[in-house]
């Protein structure tokens, strides 16, 4: 009897032990099947219901495939009913700020689009915000800062001081110029300046078709300088001060219902993915020797902007 009492003991046991190890393992695989899915599916799971989609476009702008691909999934989803692009950037190069400013038109094309400016939209930042059909600040975010600029340094002085001489053959006297090892030359200063007065020439027309301002209006306005929200409202660079709740009025009143919930669609993979991503930072920081957090410390040190290619429209101070 002692041992059938045992036997019985010892199987309940063994019951207990073998639910816990299925509870655990249904659970392990439900992770597994809702990593897999943000993995390969990203920002479309769960938002198959009419909603606003909401874009947050931050930091140092550059040409963003991701960011490119998520505002066409967007263009093409009929789930989505308005668009609202919450910026918050000093901006970046001049090709990701025009093929963002692009994407996003042909997303106005077919939807409502509204800009919701944050602490900053500067340079390539406020392209990207006017690519809307509406642009809403906070009275004291920063807005413009139209223009285009490079910039190199010059460490001739410091090799002379070293001792190092550098020597070149090259086809023809402009070629990999400027460079950062001679004092540049007035036809390579002319070559750059005339390439920088193209671009700040297109985007200023960018400006001038966007808002209603005439070319002289723009022209003024586009020496560089930065503004308040208040300021921007004045001088129409903006059309309302505010925040979300102003956005989705606006979508309201181009026929979005704003009862609608506001879904951010964020980068495809994050969250999984992110784990095994390294930024420019990041890969930065682990050469000089710097932890893992180092990325952050870079960023706030705006160390990322000296990675930048090709023309620049950013707001530094």
């Amino acid at each position: 009897m002692v041992t059938r009492a045992d036997d019985m003991i010892d199987r309940r046991r063994l019951r207990r032990k073998l639910t816990f190890w299925r509870v655990l393992a249904i659970l392990i695989a439900a992770i597994g099947i809702a990593a897999a899915a943000n993995w390969f599916f990203g920002d479309e799971v769960g938002i198959g219901s009419n909603h606003i989609a909401k874009v947050s476009i931050t930091g140092m702008i550059t040409e963003d495939e991701d960011l490119l691909q998520r505002l066409e999934r967007i263009r093409k989803s009929p789930a989505v009913k308005g668009v609202i692009l919450s910026i918050d950037s000093p901006g970046g190069t001049t090709v990701g700020g025009e093929a963002i400013f692009d994407a996003v038109r042909q997303v106005a094309a077919e939807k409502p689009v509204v800009a919701e400016v944050g602490t900053l939209a500067a340079s390539a930042g406020y392209m990207i915000a006017i690519a809307s059909d509406h642009v809403v600040a906070r009275k004291t975010s920063i807005v413009g800062s139209i223009g285009v600029l490079v910039q190199y340094p010059d460490v001739s002085g410091l090799m002379d001081k070293l001792g190092i001489k550098l020597e070149e053959i090259k086809s023809s006297p402009l070629k990999a110029e400027p460079s950062p090892f001679k004092p540049t030359s007035d036809a390579a200063r002319a070559m750059i300046r005339s390439m920088i007065l193209d671009s700040y020439d297109w985007f200023i027309g960018l400006v001038e078709s966007r808002r209603p301002l005439t070319h002289t209006e723009v022209v003024a306005l586009a020496d560089g300088s930065i503004f308040t929200g208040r300021q921007a409202l004045e001088k129409k660079l903006i059309d309302e001060v505010g925040g979300e709740k102003e956005a989705i009025a606006w979508l309201g009143s181009k026929g979005v219902d704003e009862k609608l919930r506001v879904i951010e669609w964020k980068p495809r993979g994050r969250g999984v993915s992110s784990y095994f991503d390294s930024s420019a930072g990041s890969i930065i920081g682990k050469a000089l020797g710097l932890p893992d957090y180092s990325d952050d410390i870079i960023r706030k040190f705006g160390a990322e902007r000296l990675f930048l290619d090709g023309l620049v429209s950013l707001w530094h101070p």
